[in-house]
């Protein structure tokens, strides 16, 4: 497989995390990468800024582009995208990645954070793939990759947090119509979830603190994952629901011990699975 050596990869919430981390490894090869994302200012709770990640991404030995974009804005969108074909010439890979998260039961889940999830989760997934489409229709290998996780249809996964729930597979059902509807123009349209909790931001200040983080992996080997779907042709998988460690286990990447945070401590299984 090819790498992604002057690929162009726009991706939403690319500051920080996993974003950051697919950022880095596709800028590993010589990658183009546009840091759409909110965060200009360090934050005390949130490391990293759209900047931080563009030097990053330099140094790995990529070009970068950062754009503040909050992706419930669509002529925010559409404004990085535009700076991004100006810039680069085109987009060849849209990385969904940027996401809402507010765990709770349905009477304690305000209507605003409601309306956030399914603004960002949701409708952000269908307008940044809307907004990348017409450059990846061009482009030689063009792939759509969002960060959600299979449909499965346990009640156990509305019960617990209804509203977080819809709005995440909400993001699935776009990658599962949008699959379908550009698979004969060679799109490939798929989902990416991570096996364990991954030791992101989210997971220490909403999910379990240090104690949860310590149970995690390190949002790298969701970034190596990506990296060896995206060097797929477009046209030999679209509308599948990928699993990050079965991801690497299929390209023979069997001792997956070096991405746990803590090797000795018992990995905590991701939501959805």
């Amino acid at each position: 497989m090819a790498d992604l050596n002057g690929k162009t990869l726009f991706i939403t919430g690319a500051s920080r995390g996993i974003g950051k981390a697919i950022a880095l490894r596709a800028a590993a090869d010589g990658a183009n990468i546009v840091i759409a994302a909110k965060t200009t200012e360090p934050h005390p709770d949130l490391p990293g800024t759209i900047y931080t990640t563009a030097e990053a991404v330099e140094e790995a030995g990529g070009q970068s582009l950062a754009c503040k974009v909050d992706i419930r804005f669509e002529e925010q969108i559409e404004e990085a995208v535009a700076e991004a074909v100006d810039t680069f010439g085109g987009i060849d890979i849209c990385i969904n990645n940027a996401s809402a998260i507010y765990l709770a039961g349905t009477l304690d889940t305000p209507m605003k954070r409601y309306d956030l999830m399914q603004e960002v989760n949701t409708r952000g997934t269908f307008a940044t793939s809307r907004a990348c489409l017409p450059h990846l229709l061009e482009a030689e290998n063009p792939h759509i990759l969002t960060m959600s996780p299979p449909l499965n249809m346990e009640p156990r996964w509305f019960g617990q947090h209804v509203a977080y729930t819809i709005s995440k597979y909400g993001m699935s059902m776009c990658v599962m119509g949008m699959a379908a509807e550009f698979k004969d123009a060679g799109v490939a349209v798929n989902a990416l979830w991570p096996k364990t909790t991954i030791a992101t931001a989210a997971v220490r200040n909403l999910l379990g603190g240090e104690a949860m983080v310590q149970a995690s992996r390190q949002p790298a080997i969701v970034a190596d994952a990506a990296y060896e779907i995206l060097r797929q042709p477009s046209t030999d998988a679209t509308g599948q629901f990928f699993i990050d460690e079965e991801v690497l286990r299929e390209a023979g990447i069997t001792d997956l011990t070096s991405y746990a945070v803590n090797p000795d401590n018992e990995l905590q299984p991701d939501l959805f699975l």
